[in-house]
């Protein structure tokens, strides 16, 4: 039988587990990274203060010309629109539920994809059940942290037609 290098049996044994059962980056001891874990921080912060009402910080939380996709297909650009809807939307009082997280980097730019689910409820008291797959492309800034450039929540809507 001919040798099999390592590197092979690695890429090939990567490439058969599925990538559910990666849910981030793992360094050598098999701990989160700590870019990674500083991603998982900056979109928990903004889950946080968005539930919490805390619209300036939720807007701390992206680019000054980020596109955010309140809708499918229809991003926002103006951040004082973007900051209107999330307000809009805060009326509701959602609550956010991770079902797992995903992330990739190269260098400063990073994807976060994260299936959820949320639950709310309308002024006049009926409950709102929503769910989908939030797609964010996040930069590094200047001082080490990390700020949503692209949000979109709607990206399983593709799969749905």
């Amino acid at each position: 039988m001919k040798h099999v290098p390592t590197w092979l049996k690695t890429c090939a044994l990567s490439i058969a587990l599925p990538l559910a059962s990666l849910p981030q980056t793992l360094t050598a001891e098999g701990e989160i990274s700590m870019q990674d874990q500083a991603i998982l921080t900056a979109i928990e912060t903004m889950t946080s203060a968005f539930e919490a009402g805390n619209m300036d910080r939720v807007m701390q939380s992206y680019e000054p010309e980020a596109a955010i996709a309140f809708e499918p297909g229809q991003p926002i650009s103006d951040a004082a629109m973007a900051r209107a809807a999330f307000e809009g939307f805060a009326q509701v009082n959602p609550e956010f539920t991770y079902s797992g997280h995903e992330v990739i980097r190269a260098g400063d730019i990073a994807l976060h994809i994260a299936p959820w689910s949320m639950v709310g409820q309308t002024p006049d008291g009926q409950e709102i059940r929503q769910s989908g797959l939030s797609v964010a492309v996040l930069r590094q800034q200047g001082d080490g942290s990390w700020r949503m450039v692209i949000d979109n929540p709607h990206g399983a809507h593709l799969m749905q037609r």
